[in-house]
């Protein structure tokens, strides 16, 4: 996963968690909460990272280390006789499918509403914030750009990106 991690309206960093945290850590405690603020990419929503020095933690047994999650799935018996068939056993095949549909990408109404859920929080008070979303669902980035022109650059990049990434 991509994140994107603001300060004070421009952007700090872009990356994976662990270097988007590592840029926040170095900010230190901001004056207000809102200074500092981290967006997934995918799905344009507001994350909270814990942003204390972390402890040796007694590592569990699995394989947290690669971020593998047990959960339930609940398939047919023809399903799981196919997954049986295929090298790697079940697991790695689900996640080698679930890789290839993740890189397919986002639907256009998934980035247009990843850029809202995004520039709500960012942009929802700045001049002209209506008009812009109506251009993000109406498929108009000229449109997007001029109700925009006056924002902060940084904020109105990152929302463009993320509307028109489909």
């Amino acid at each position: 996963m991509a994140y994107t991690a603001f300060y004070k309206g421009e952007v700090l960093s872009r990356g994976s968690e662990a270097d988007v945290v590592a840029a926040m850590r170095e900010i230190g405690p901001p004056e207000r909460a809102s200074d500092l603020l981290a967006f997934d990419d995918q799905s344009g929503r507001q994350v909270d990272f814990d942003l204390r020095a972390s402890a040796q933690k007694a590592r569990p047994r699995g394989r947290p280390s690669l971020g593998v999650v047990s959960k339930e799935v609940t398939l047919l018996p023809r399903h799981w006789n196919w997954l049986r068939g295929r090298r790697g056993g079940a697991s790695a095949t689900l996640r080698k499918l679930v890789e290839e549909a993740m890189k397919q990408g986002r639907t256009t109404e998934e980035c247009r509403d990843a850029a809202y859920r995004f520039l709500s929080v960012m942009a929802g008070d700045l001049p002209k914030f209506e008009d812009a979303v109506r251009e993000i669902y109406a498929g108009n980035p000229v449109g997007y750009d001029h109700f925009t022109y006056d924002w902060p650059e940084a904020v109105r990049r990152h929302g463009r990106e993320l509307a028109f990434a489909a």
